[in-house]
């Protein structure tokens, strides 16, 4: 049984107000999205697509019980990457 999995989607075209981090606030343009499944939460981070540094996407880690809850905050939180509008992490 595994205790850990993770997803990273490369590529996201953000939207207007993009995704909102700690670290250094709004980010936008070309992003990619990364989520590490561990110890029950789904902890977000986002880059601009091609850089080194990672940052803590707003509101993360989110509480998921299990794998497949884990995958579907991944999901969810592509989708609001494309919408923009300053994205903060989904809350389950």
């Amino acid at each position: 049984m595994n205790t850990w999995a993770t997803w990273t989607t490369q590529g996201i075209l953000s939207g207007h107000g993009g995704v909102r981090t700690v670290e250094i606030g709004v980010i936008t343009g070309d992003l990619t999205v990364h989520t590490m499944w561990i110890e029950g939460e789904a902890r977000l981070t986002v880059q601009y697509s091609g850089a080194l540094d990672w940052f803590t996407v707003e509101g993360s880690p989110v509480a998921a019980a299990d794998e497949a809850a884990a995958r579907e905050v991944h999901q969810h939180m592509v989708e609001a990457v494309k919408t923009g509008g300053g994205a903060t992490a989904p809350q389950a």
